[in-house]
């Protein structure tokens, strides 16, 4: 009696309640159910690549599990790993970063995290893309700091708008968020607009970047990643955030790398030290080995995302009700189905509760989206194809 009296009395932090959710997990969720219950479901709802883990990656990890490391690592990921990846962003952009300044965590997300704990506080803002992924508002309010959305705008083809952006620079602005390429949205900055955006950023010394170049690897038509890594006059203040998730269909292996400048790697250490300890053994040993080993896989399966990209492009805009930019990177199209008359929020349910096809609506990824929805293509072509035919049925009822 005593103790259910005092755990109905015992209260969570205030803070608690400014954390978010990732609406991603709980349409997969309610697909995932509706498949158990034998209905046809075609997923274009979550962000995660449909190919395999490549094999090479897979016997990595066992040749891992027998060697017998199965212990804790640094805290910043194992010395080889680091240093792998230090050769990587020289090799890609010209760019020595010392081992020292590499950061190995469980995924990508504990870097938002970790800025935003590093970064934010109450009398603070933060910048972050609207529409954009879910947890950078969600990790900026728990911090404190006040969440700015930075609008992306369809007739940008949701590319940053820098005159907009420097309208929101304040001196209370301790941190920017950068997506390139952008999820949801599947936008791609090229190196000239990259420039730009750099230009702009050299004139404020004092607010800190975080770059999430996630999808790094995943850019259509021949074109290169621009990563801010490339200049210099940022570098100090710069974090970037990246990782294998994406490139090498390792989502389940919860592995991410990020670099950091000097003044904040020591205290991003010493956070991971208190919350997680290390990025798993194995996912460490199988992480070295997709990057030192073949890229033959991965050229295959950017290949193949660039086909249904222009699938998905052409098709959606055959549409009578339905307009669609061309993606440049990444595995989403975000196509604007407001002529439809249907919020992104109703046209997703219905695609999902009456068409069998899981998508998730604009407005989960922010307040700027509420007429768009995300179609992930990292799912068959041939499964693509008649997710499009049913979704062309559901203003004709």
């Amino acid at each position: 009696f005593i103790l259910n009296r005092y755990i109905k009395n015992m209260e969570v932090s205030k803070r608690i309640f400014n954390l978010e959710t990732e609406t991603a997990f709980s349409i997969l969720a309610k697909a995932n159910n509706l498949a158990a219950k034998g209905k046809d479901i075609i997923n274009l709802g979550i962000g995660q690549p449909d190919f395999p883990t490549p094999i090479n990656i897979q016997e990595a990890a066992i040749k891992a599990i027998k060697d017998g490391y199965h212990g804790y690592t640094p805290s910043n990921g194992i010395p080889e790993l680091r240093e792998a990846i230090s050769e990587l962003v020289f090799n890609k952009y010209k760019a020595n970063i010392e081992s020292e300044n590499v950061l190995i965590t469980p995924g990508g997300k504990p870097v938002i995290f970790i800025s935003a704990l590093l970064l934010g506080s109450e009398d603070r803002e933060i910048i972050f893309p609207d529409p954009g992924f879910p947890i950078y508002r969600s990790m900026i309010k728990y911090s404190g700091a006040k969440a700015v959305p930075l609008q992306l705008s369809e007739k940008d083809n949701f590319e940053i708008n820098t005159e907009q952006l420097k309208e929101l620079i304040s001196d209370k602005t301790s941190l920017i968020i950068i997506n390139n390429p952008n999820n949801p949205t599947g936008s791609y900055m090229n190196k000239k607009k990259i420039t730009d955006l750099v230009n702009l950023l050299e004139q404020y010394p004092n607010v800190s970047i975080l770059s999430d170049e996630i999808y790094s690897n995943i850019i259509f038509n021949n074109e290169q990643m621009p990563s801010l890594l490339e200049y210099e006059s940022i570098r100090d203040r710069l974090i970037v955030l990246e990782g294998w998730s994406k490139t090498y269909c390792m989502t389940g292996w919860r592995l991410g790398w990020s670099i950091w400048p000097e003044n904040l790697i020591e205290h991003a250490n010493k956070i991971c030290v208190n919350y997680n300890s290390c990025a798993t053994s194995i996912s460490q040993y199988a992480g070295l080995e997709a990057i030192k080993g073949s890229q033959k896989e991965i050229t295959k399966i950017v290949s193949e995302f660039q086909k249904r990209k222009e699938y998905v492009f052409n098709e959606l805009n055959k549409l009578e009700k339905i307009s669609c930019f061309e993606p440049g990177g990444a595995f989403y199209a975000f196509p604007n189905i407001s002529k439809t008359g249907l919020s992104g929020n109703k046209f997703s349910e219905i695609a999902l509760e009456e068409k069998g096809v899981a998508l998730v609506p604009g407005s989960s990824f922010g307040d700027n989206a509420g007429e768009f929805v995300r179609i992930s293509f990292a799912n068959s072509l041939e499964n693509i194809k008649e997710a499009i035919n049913r979704l062309s049925t559901i203003w004709k009822k």
